[in-house]
């Protein structure tokens, strides 16, 4: 294909992604399984179906936003406080998971070989918390099960792309245990270090810079320069991304303006949205090809048999070590992993779907090997993508109804958690404002009207905090009200500054900072609408 054919296949695709995302919300169908469908029909498009994507296209160009994202927006206290059952479960379930689910597929494949399966027992085993820490939250689970989630599905990333890039040189070339150490060793220390250096200079040049535009090319950037110098040097550039996004994710309110930071994080949350579908979207493309190239190997049946029985093993072996990991660390330490609670670990156990890095890690997979075609790979990103489906929509459309039988849904838990950190910022700012007066860095008439103001919304929010949980309900009713009241105020006021715009009152610079003024107020006036 041309470049031109992919400039217009790229855009049909994010078409795609939208269309599909607007259909995914009306018909209330995880939106994977619409995107892939999207991308079936697109690949019955001749010149759409004749498209191919190196596999480094996806490794260099879909993995290190992704990965950067989930360590950029990760709670450090909180991981820090939970350190041993994330370690646990990211380290040593990951890789009994991709070891578990290696022996099952050589079994069932043998010609793949042991290098080949482990290489897509290592693509499925790490767990995406995107899906599931959305629908926990929605459900006020407790916070500590969303933060092994979140900890645990970010450094399983960086444990499992270490095994599939171990498990593919093992592809390429003999590798002996003691080979294996020592590139271990390389990949590890190598990216760890490099990620540690590229943080430290990105939070040095970001401080540095005064213009809202390099700042956001800067951020946008990140990710890459962190993953793919990372992978040239033959280092890991998954380490290198996760050490970069989480040590700028925690220093990043000092490096960047207010305002850039609502920009940032619009496009940047936009870009990861984008990519996350894409994938799907191209799994779907690409399945009929996969498909016919499977058939010529296998079976069709009984290669779907064959997924069936890998995606099930991959549920299964996660949540028995799940529930008897524990039991065997506690037994064998002789202290507790801080998920003490049996429904705890059973909620968290079957909150293990697997996304979209799983399915990037399978499309990644070499399409040759020593200048031979390599005949398995459909197959195992046939199963692959059968995993990555299968968990989403099994488990994800049933935890929700499993968390309320387990008990573990408290939906006022979040906004008291909002409520008291309004009251904590609201008397800060009347301690600030009284502080301002002594100094006489205010009037007492401005003094009087600030703390006036603050008064009332801390007087507001102590009511609510010392209702009870009929009060919190009116309170989402409440906010619901006075967000559309606070929207319709300020499309009036839009409507006005507009409309002075359009009689030559006032200039095009003037209506576009006013503008942008508002759109700040409206994106940050709060849970509640105070």
């Amino acid at each position: 294909m041309s470049v031109e054919h992919y400039v217009i296949a790229t855009l049909v695709v994010v078409v795609a992604v939208i269309v599909g995302q607007l259909v995914a919300g009306r018909i209330r169908i995880p939106g994977a399984v619409v995107l892939v469908m999207l991308g079936m029909l697109l690949g019955v498009v001749p010149w759409m179906n004749s498209m191919s994507i190196a596999p480094e296209v996806i490794l260099l160009v879909f993995l290190p936003p992704l990965i950067y994202n989930a360590a950029f927006f990760s709670s450090p206290r909180d991981m820090r406080d939970l350190a041993r059952p994330i370690i646990v479960m990211s380290v040593g379930m990951t890789l009994a998971t991709a070891f578990g689910l290696a022996a099952v597929i050589h079994l069932l494949i043998p010609d793949a070989g042991w290098p080949a399966a482990i290489a897509l027992g290592a693509a499925i085993a790490p767990t995406d918390a995107v899906a599931a820490s959305a629908i926990l939250k929605r459900a006020g689970t407790p916070r500590r099960v969303l933060t092994i989630l979140e900890g645990e599905s970010l450094i399983n990333d960086g444990v499992a792309l270490t095994l599939f890039s171990l498990a593919i040189t093992a592809m390429m070339r003999p590798l002996t245990p003691g080979d294996a150490f020592l590139e271990l060793g390389k990949v590890v220390l190598g990216g760890l270090l490099y990620g540690v250096v590229v943080a430290v200079v990105i939070a040095w040049g970001r401080s540095r810079i005064q213009d809202p535009s390099l700042q956001l090319m800067t951020v946008l950037i990140t990710p890459f320069v962190a993953y793919i110098p990372s992978e040239m040097a033959g280092f890991s550039g998954v380490l290198s991304a996760v050490v970069a996004g989480f040590y700028l994710g925690t220093h990043g309110e000092g490096l960047l303006p207010p305002r850039v930071r609502v920009s940032g994080q619009t496009v940047w949350s936009t870009l990861v949205s984008l990519l996350e579908a894409m994938l799907f979207v191209l799994l779907g493309l690409q399945l009929d090809s996969v498909v016919r190239a499977v058939r010529e190997n296998f079976a069709f049946v009984q290669l779907l048999a064959v997924a069936l029985v890998v995606m099930v093993t991959a549920m299964v072996l996660r949540m028995v070590l799940m529930l008897f990991l524990t039991s065997v660390q506690r037994f064998l330490t002789k202290s507790r992993l801080d998920v003490s609670s049996f429904r705890e670990r059973v909620a968290i156990g079957w909150s293990g779907m697997r996304g979209a890095v799983s399915l990037a890690i399978a499309l990644s997979l070499p399409a040759t090997l020593q200048g031979q075609e390599f005949t398995e790979r459909g197959a195992l990103i046939f199963i692959a993508g059968v995993v990555v489906m299968g968990t989403l929509v099994g488990q994800g459309t049933t935890l929700p109804w499993l968390l309320r039988k387990l008990g573990l849904t408290d939906e006022g838990t979040r906004h008291k958690e909002f409520l008291r950190a309004e009251y904590e910022m609201d008397c800060a700012a009347v301690r600030k404002v009284d502080e301002m007066l002594t100094e006489g860095d205010l009037d007492d008439k401005s003094a009087d009207a600030m703390r006036d103001r603050f008064s009332k919304r801390i007087g507001h929010v102590k009511g609510l905090l010392d209702g009870d949980g009929a009060d919190l309900a009116q309170v989402k009713e409440d906010a619901r009200d006075r967000k559309e009241t606070l929207a319709q105020i300020n499309q009036a006021r839009r409507d006005s500054l507009m409309s002075l715009y359009r009689s030559g009152d006032i200039d095009y610079d003037v209506f576009t900072k006013l503008a942008r003024d508002l759109d700040i107020r409206d994106s940050g006036s709060g849970h509640y609408g105070m």
